[in-house]
């Protein structure tokens, strides 16, 4: 008689949560939607019910993983995972890379030193090294920022290639703050020859009054412009002639980011 064999359970079915398997899959299937996804579309692409698809929904909307605009239905990404992905590993521990250089530029310049990458239409502000001075400015991780207006948008915009620069001006509203706000893309492709020409970009009370801003990109192995460091300050304290000094330091800074990420200017052009 043949021994009956014991039914050994495989240790990874003991585990799954098949729920959080299918939150997980809405969170890749919306990262490749950038217009987002009604409820019908998810759940049946996904082939989840739709009382399951509608709680998984307004739990990662509840948890600010999703955004949900009532005018058209749709479901999509927040910048929540961004945030979240660049607290960990990322491009060759870019934050590991980047946060000692952010503080040596705010010790150097004394004004608050930022780091910012593109988002899925505007700029998304990371982390910053808070300046010296008892007035300084002080950000959120996951807030966004104006590609028209801001250096750090201007930075990395001038850097990109033509086909990608092209779908992000195409959303690019050109929200007028003041009278010194860029409005129009003619002008704005005109300020990116500039960036090119100098190095680094500045906003000069482009979006508010009394600030300036000067960014520069940071480049990748690939040449790349996977995001940009800049400084914040009040006009007061960025004379021009601090504001040629400082725009110096925040260039020699993110060429060393740069260059330990990878880059090298002669291999760079060599690829494109």
């Amino acid at each position: 008689m043949e021994k009956q064999i014991p039914n050994m359970e495989k240790p990874e079915e003991n585990y799954k949560v098949p729920n959080l398997e299918k939150g997980i899959a809405v969170l890749e299937y919306l990262s490749l939607r950038s217009e987002g996804k009604t409820l019908q579309e998810i759940k049946t692409d996904l082939s989840i019910s739709q009382t399951t698809a509608y709680r998984i929904l307004n739990t990662l909307v509840r948890l600010d993983y999703l955004t949900y605009k009532e005018d058209n239905k749709r479901y999509k990404l927040s910048r929540k995972l961004l945030t979240l992905g660049f607290r960990s590993l990322n491009e060759h521990n870019l934050m590991e890379t980047v946060l000692p250089h952010l503080r040596d530029l705010r010790d150097q310049v004394e004004e608050t030193a930022c780091f910012g990458v593109l988002g899925d239409e505007k700029g998304i502000f990371i982390e910053q090294a808070q300046g010296h001075h008892t007035f300084r400015f002080i950000l959120s991780p996951g807030k966004s920022f104006e590609l028209h207006c801001s250096a750090p948008g201007k930075a990395i915009m001038a850097y990109l290639p033509n086909t990608v620069r092209e779908r992000y001006l195409s959303y690019m509203t050109f929200t007028r703050y003041n009278e010194r706000t860029l409005t129009n893309k003619e002008d704005y492709l005109k300020e990116l020859e500039k960036v090119r020409q100098k190095g680094y970009a500045l906003d000069n009370e482009e979006e508010l009054n009394g600030v300036i801003c000067i960014g520069a990109p940071v480049f990748n192995y690939t040449g790349y412009p996977c995001g940009s460091i800049w400084i914040s300050g009040p006009k007061d304290r960025l004379s021009p002639a601090m504001i040629t000094s400082s725009a110096e330091a925040i260039k020699e800074i993110a060429g060393k980011i740069s260059a330990e990420l990878g880059y090298s200017r002669i291999a760079s052009s060599t690829r494109k």
